[in-house]
């Protein structure tokens, strides 16, 4: 890493962890909440590359574990993966990440309980599709928290089960949880990426300026082929 990947490696772990403290909705069988975290965390996928930004996710939760003593049950073990999965789709630009939709699929309809599910795992059928025009940011941002969804459910079917009819009763519920996530990752990264333009103005941060999107600041050419 260089300076100004540590640079703003500690602004997004500082930003990341406050981000944590807020919950936005219940997880569905456990006593854990999605927190604010879940549309910040991808971006850095974006500002760091795929790698770096899947470890940045790591570290987020990592410190908000030993700082905020969460307790390290096998619940929020098992949500280092998805989180850093989303970064390194947010953060690559190649479409052959949509693989991972296929996967969680067929996983998913080897289980004896999603097979009676069946129709819970299409909804990936969606970010599989719009990975294919990865250079919208909507549509990153919908793969990007679609990854960690289905990464998350086949994780969570294959420890805690839960019946097939709890599945189904839940696919309302991620169109509605998923598409907030897709709005807040969106405006997360065209909010931060403009701020961070802005403040490279400054000459003390100048050197972040390689960082900055050019193709998603705020502009009518972002609105036509980049939004």
């Amino acid at each position: 890493m260089d300076r100004k990947q540590i640079l703003f490696a500690i602004i997004f772990t500082t930003l990341g962890l406050l981000a944590f403290q807020i919950s936005i909705s219940h997880i569905v069988g456990s006593s854990q909440s999605f927190t604010l975290f879940e549309l910040l965390g991808p971006i850095g996928g974006m500002f760091l590359g795929p790698v770096l930004g899947a470890v940045s996710a790591f570290i987020v939760r990592a410190l908000n574990v030993i700082i905020f003593r969460q307790p390290l049950d096998f619940l929020t073990v098992i949500r280092f993966l998805p989180a850093m999965l989303a970064a390194v789709y947010f953060g690559l630009k190649q479409k052959k990440t949509a693989i991972i939709f296929p996967i969680c699929i067929a996983l998913f309809l080897l289980n004896p309980i999603g097979r009676q599910a069946w129709m819970y795992s299409l909804i990936w059928l969606i970010p599989f599709v719009a990975t294919f025009f990865k250079k919208r940011l909507i549509l990153n941002s919908l793969g990007a928290t679609f990854t960690a969804h289905a990464v998350g459910s086949v994780i969570f079917l294959y420890t805690f089960g839960l019946t097939p009819a709890i599945w189904m009763s839940l696919i309302p519920i991620v169109f509605i949880e998923r598409g907030i996530f897709t709005i807040g990752i969106w405006t997360s990264c065209l909010v931060f990426n403009t701020v961070l333009d802005k403040l490279t103005n400054l000459k003390v941060i100048y050197f972040l300026k390689p960082l900055v999107n050019q193709n998603y600041l705020v502009s009518t050419r972002f609105f036509k082929q980049f939004a």
